[in-house]
């Protein structure tokens, strides 16, 4: 759309005393075509720049063997730039991985062959590991036997709850001092704002350098700290920073947003992919959850990029169990259809406490942003990881890290768990071939453990609404899993016990005998877990698929399904978005929700811009305006583009041109081109008209003007007009009435024509 602008001096005068035009300027003007921080680009503009380039690339490969190589590189930018992106997101995975699983054990002792082993590979090289206590080795000493020189007593216990507690704030406190002062953009979870930056915003400096640096350093701090968040969230931004470090590294990609955003779409999946070892999951979540315009060939390129990413991350093998998946589950009993009940119950359970959690983090956050409490973001984090770590520490359930505790609740008990939640009463058992013992009555560890895990579930439940949102680094995902799982995990341990005493019941009988292993706790778990992630984030198809991928349970596919299906049927019931979905609306980002119906029967007259009481319309004439007319509409008005017409008095429409270009042009013609004045007239027109002898030469800007700008009359439905803004990425739309121009609407007009029409105050869309 943006060729050649020429702008004409004179040379001497012609035969006729007319000023002779002389072009001067054949290449395009640096900056034209480029967009302002916190515009929304022009998808169509984007695309056929894209297009014209191309084609430019095709006829000329047909010439030389140099301009064939050149087109074949082109091609092969995009796959190498997909390879690059895997590479570099799984080696920072798996680093924030390693270095956060030491900083977790790190709170609770230090190993002595070296500091910078982990609780676990500390004992991994000892030799007087005994197998019930395989947890405690002369090497990892805790806090307390460091400086008390004992493990046991009150004092001890004292000790290392203080410890705990330190240094948890010591890495709250650096978490949320680096992001306030090198990356503000680093905090929370980054989903809600990539989502808007795919659908074409622009936020600068939000995927830069700083922001990756200190989001990976930050994220580690969080993790430890032992606050409720996860790390999957802020991967995603973290893979998409990466893509868009390295686009700068391909003209294609460095010079058009739209090819820039496609790539950010397959940096969405594999920041998924790495973070719970799911490369198809995350292709299906960039698809479902995150993007906006997702063509095949990004699929394509989504999927290679996850697959890099995951086999890099595999190369590292930061669990050290040489699995990619996080809770690996081993339990192959199969579930019988009376079980979808408690099922179906758990899907339930997660819609209402989905819904409930995004209303209250909503409320949080907005409390946050108008009340005292935003002032001060270093105290907010102190204050929650104090009171995290005080609450955390007496419960063992708590204390442990969160991705620990979602492993321990997958897990199914075998014969040698020493685990509490597998303490049950022996029973005589007849050895069979299999891990897999029959149901059992509980035993007084597991009443301990139930109440343990009870109060975990209401401290999880309130802690999470307060942590999500605050100026660190916090993922979403494992605290909502965290909560479905205990609440899975007690609810199988009770249909355990249920079937155990009471298996002549009418539910039970047929299908659960005595001495059979009929009922999997581990499993509630498992679909509890999906229930509320499904619940707070929305996600179908892509949640089954991450839940099968992470626990390695393919039996269990159904199941997964209908607890994911119900808590999303059941939590839209109660409020119609999503967490990042809200998120966005509370910090009004311009984004159209896709999936989001527009119901109400008005036109493109009654949104349109100038209403009746306003002003007429600001626009530029194709021949009649001096370049001092232009600087003063430009100075006096703060629009992004100005329509072009015919005259004032016909206003027929010629074209639309971009403030932003309209002011590097008439500045670069000003600084180029000799003779250009305020009195100088600018030409949109394809002729330059005679000019009289002593005029100033004048200035044809004809290049910069997009020929074929959207236009609606103004008796179209809205509904359309939004579905052409959403379906092509349009910036802005212009309304004509037989051919005249009338108004214009943009896509904040539309958004807040929405907020409107669903009684919420218009002026939120502003980006706050």
């Amino acid at each position: 759309a943006i060729s050649n602008i020429t702008f004409h001096a004179v040379s001497g005068d012609g035969p006729n005393g007319v000023p002779k035009l002389m072009d001067l300027l054949d290449e395009p003007v640096p900056g034209v075509g480029t967009y302002e921080d916190f515009n929304t680009i022009d998808w169509v503009r984007e695309k056929s720049k894209d297009r014209d380039r191309h084609r430019e690339i095709a006829t000329k490969s047909k010439e030389s063997v140099l301009a064939l190589m050149k087109s074949i590189s082109d091609a092969f930018s995009g796959w190498l730039l997909m390879l690059l992106v895997g590479l570099m997101s799984g080696a920072l995975a798996g680093g924030i991985d390693i270095s956060a699983h030491w900083m977790t054990d790190l709170k609770e002792g230090v190993c002595l062959n070296g500091f910078w082993f982990n609780h676990e590979h500390c004992c991994w090289n000892s030799n007087e590991t005994t197998f019930q206590e395989r947890d405690k080795c002369p090497n990892w000493k805790s806090w307390a036997e460091l400086i008390v020189g004992t493990n046991d007593g009150p004092f001890a216990y004292i000790m290392n709850y203080l410890m705990y507690v330190c240094w948890a704030l010591l890495f709250s406190f650096l978490a949320v001092s680096l992001v306030r002062a090198f990356a503000p953009y680093a905090c929370g979870s980054g989903i809600p704002e990539i989502k808007t930056i795919l659908s074409g915003f622009i936020i600068r400096g939000y995927l830069g350098k700083w922001t990756l640096v200190i989001k990976t350093i930050t994220l580690v701090l969080a993790v430890s700290s032992g606050l409720s968040l996860g790390k999957e969230g802020p991967l995603v931004h973290v893979a998409c920073c990466c893509a868009n470090i390295l686009c700068h590294l391909f003209t294609k990609y460095r010079r058009n947003e739209a090819k820039r955003r496609e790539v950010l779409s397959a940096a969405a999946a594999v920041g998924v992919s790495v973070a719970f070892g799911a490369p198809i999951g995350g292709v299906l979540f960039s698809l479902e959850e995150v993007s906006y315009y997702f063509p095949l060939k990004t699929l394509w390129r989504s999927f290679f990029a996850a697959l890099v990413a995951a086999f890099t991350l595999r190369s590292i093998n930061p669990f050290g169990n040489s699995r990619l998946v996080l809770f690996y589950v081993e339990f192959h009993s199969p579930w019988h259809l009376l079980e979808l009940i408690p099922f179906v119950l758990l899907g339930i359970f997660g819609g209402i406490w989905g819904a409930f959690f995004i209303r209250a983090n909503i409320a949080w956050c907005r409390r946050r942003k108008t009340t005292r409490l935003g002032h001060y973001p270093v105290l907010e984090v102190l204050v929650v990881t104090a009171v995290t770590a005080l609450l955390a520490f007496p419960n063992s359930y708590t204390r442990m890290s969160t991705s620990e505790l979602i492993s321990e609740l997958f897990n199914d008990c075998g014969l040698l768990d020493s685990s509490q939640l597998c303490n049950y009463a022996n029973v005589s058992v007849t050895k069979s071939s299999s891990n897999a013992l029959p149901d059992r009555p509980a035993g007084q560890d597991v009443y301990t453990a139930m109440w343990q895990l009870s109060l975990a579930l209401v401290f999880k439940m309130l802690i999470t609404v307060v942590t999500f949102g605050m100026k660190v680094p916090s993922g979403l995902f494992i605290p909502s899993m965290a909560v479905g799982a205990i609440a899975g995990r007690l609810l199988g341990v009770g249909m355990e016990q249920l079937a155990y005493y009471h298996h002549d019941w009418v539910i039970f009988r047929g299908w659960c005998s005595p001495g059979a292993d009929c009922i999997t706790p581990g499993l509630y778990a498992m679909v509890g877990a999906a229930a509320c992630l499904g619940g707070v984030t929305r996600m179908t198809v892509s949640l089954v698929v991450i839940m099968f991928e992470l626990t390695g349970g393919l039996e269990y596919i159904v199941p997964l399904m209908a607890a994911t299906m119900t808590s999303k049927w059941v939590a839209d019931a109660l409020g119609r978005e999503g967490i990042y979905e809200a998120h966005i609306r509370l910090n009004g980002y311009p984004f159209l929700e896709p999936k989001e119906e527009f119901s109400h029967k008005t036109l493109a007259m009654d949104v349109m811009r100038p209403r009746r009481s306003d002003p007429p319309l600001s626009v530029i004439t194709q021949d009649g305006m001096s370049v001092e007319d232009v600087e003063s509409l430009i100075a006096e008005t703060s629009y992004s583009g100005f329509p072009v017409v015919v005259s004032h008095e016909s206003q027929r429409l010629v074209g639309f041109v971009q403030r932003r270009d309209l002011v590097i042009s008439i500045e670069n013609a000003r600084q180029r081109q000799e003779g250009v004045v305020s009195a100088s007239r600018i030409f949109f027109t394809e002729y330059t008209p005679p000019q009289p002898p002593n005029s100033p030469p004048p200035l044809k800007l004809r290049g910069i003007m997009d020929l074929s700008p959207f236009t609606v009359t103004d008796h179209t439905a809205m509904d359309i007009v939004v579905d052409i803004f959403r379906k092509l990425g349009l910036r802005q739309c212009l309304v004509t009435h037989n051919g005249r121009l009338l108004g214009i609407i943009t896509k904040k007009d539309i958004l807040k024509h929405m907020a409107q029409m669903a009684n919420r105050d218009p002026d939120s869309i502003l980006f706050n």
